[in-house]
């Protein structure tokens, strides 16, 4: 196996990425909310049910806490519930949980959170799939659908990561999120959220959306109110938006990448598939842009409250991320999203050295300065990646990359772990 010795030199770069951002969240969640002129809408003493979904979407709680501050300021009662399928373990006390993990809890709120698994059916769609919705949500006078836009792990679509899937999906709970996922097998992803979503605001009393659209620095650079009947036109409007600025990691054909840290509230598949270009399961297997030949993953958020799944994405992880591992609760979620390979375990390793000899010597025959490795902290942080030597001239000719550090030999400590330079 090879050893530290033999790896290859690296150094810190840093990439320019799109950065605009929204400041004063909670001055743009009461613009583009005033723009719809909800208080035409909302009826004194109207309950209202918001959604909240784990994933670790960008000042999530401010744009929720201003949204529900403006409901109340009309004369309504919100209150939120979790809307994240499967996560927490499919268990309501779970889900309340994740959501005090991004700062969500009924004193930072000031509104009740009603959590539960329970369900009603709200219809069968023309591809005979039951429609389902939180049973606190169904009883409530009106809904508001929150959640960010962007791609989608599985599929590619004119919708794909948003408010349809969080009015399918995350709304349905544990028992809609199965029954998507199944369904989707079959029919396409797409084609089961978008039928889900319609069936929703047509039958249900959906006020408005709330779409966020995140930077390549992951801050929110857009946040729109959309009313019901311009939700899905709007939804595609925004992913466009996103696709365009989203970060991707600039190189090709890597013959090892490094992840420092992959979880739940970093992606659907605890690292974003469409950054890290892989993905396998019934819905879609893919190898794209990086082209990867070996995956290594270091760690496991803690936010991720030991939810794994994703790591069967990848070739090698350490000891301290198997540690980390919730068994019932990545399974669970692996199960439920019709993907048991993701969580699958990969070989482990007692420390980052063992870990990236014994990657680095399954690429195949190469010479030490040829080895093409990339290290990123998670793949929602890619403005800076640690590169080998073997990128020098690509990272000359291209203008927005920018070299920080000199080559140098990769740095461990005491234990054989790699310290990680950013």
């Amino acid at each position: 196996m090879m050893n530290k010795t033999d790896f290859p030199k690296m150094a810190l770069v840093r990439m320019s990425l799109y950065g605009k951002e929204i400041e004063d969240i909670s001055k743009e969640v009461a613009k583009t909310m005033a723009s719809l002129s909800l208080a035409k809408r909302i009826r004194p003493g109207q309950t209202i049910a918001v959604t909240a979904g784990s994933r670790g979407i960008d000042r999530i709680d401010e744009v929720i806490r201003s949204c529900v501050n403006a409901l109340k300021g009309a004369g309504a009662k919100p209150f939120i519930f979790p809307a994240m399928g499967s996560h927490g373990g499919a268990t309501a006390e779970g889900q309340k949980t994740l959501l005090s993990h991004i700062g969500i809890s009924e004193k930072k709120m000031g509104v009740p959170i009603l959590s539960s698994m329970d369900v009603s059916e709200v219809g069968i769609t023309h591809r005979n799939v039951p429609v389902y919705l939180d049973r606190d949500a169904a009883g409530a006078d009106a809904l508001v659908v929150i959640n960010r836009i962007k791609t989608h792990t599985k599929f590619e679509g004119d919708i794909e990561s948003g408010l349809f899937k969080m009015m399918a999906i995350g709304m349905g709970k544990h028992q809609g999120a199965s029954v998507y996922h199944r369904a989707a097998v079959d029919h396409g992803m797409e084609a089961i959220i978008i039928d889900a979503g319609l069936m929703i605001l047509e039958r249900c009393p959906v006020l408005f959306g709330l779409g966020i659209v995140e930077n390549g620095l992951g801050r929110i650079t857009e946040l729109k109110a959309i009313l019901p009947e311009q939700m899905l036109d709007e939804e595609k409007r925004l992913l466009a938006l996103s696709k365009k600025v989203m970060a991707k990691i600039p190189f090709d054909q890597i013959d090892l990448l490094i992840v420092d840290e992959m979880g739940k509230n970093i992606s659907g598949t605890g690292m974003d598939s469409k950054v890290i270009g892989r993905h396998r399961d019934l819905i879609g297997d893919f190898w794209i842009h990086p082209h990867p030949k070996r995956i290594l993953v270091r760690d496991l958020t803690d936010l991720s409250d030991g939810n794994a799944t994703g790591v069967g994405l990848a070739d090698f992880i350490t000891d301290r991320l198997a540690k980390k591992i919730d068994r019932d609760k990545t399974i669970i979620n692996c199960l439920t999203g019709l993907s048991p390979e993701k969580a699958a375990i990969p070989i482990t390793f007692l420390n980052d050295n063992e870990a990236i000899g014994a990657a680095l010597q399954t690429v195949g025959i190469k010479e030490t300065n040829k080895m093409r490795v990339v290290n990123i902290q998670s793949t929602r942080k890619l403005d800076r990646m640690y590169v080998s030597e073997a990128f020098s001239s690509e990272i000359e000719l291209n203008s927005s990359i920018e070299q920080i550090s000199p080559w140098l030999p990769m740095p461990f400590d005491q234990e054989d772990n790699l310290i990680s330079p950013f």
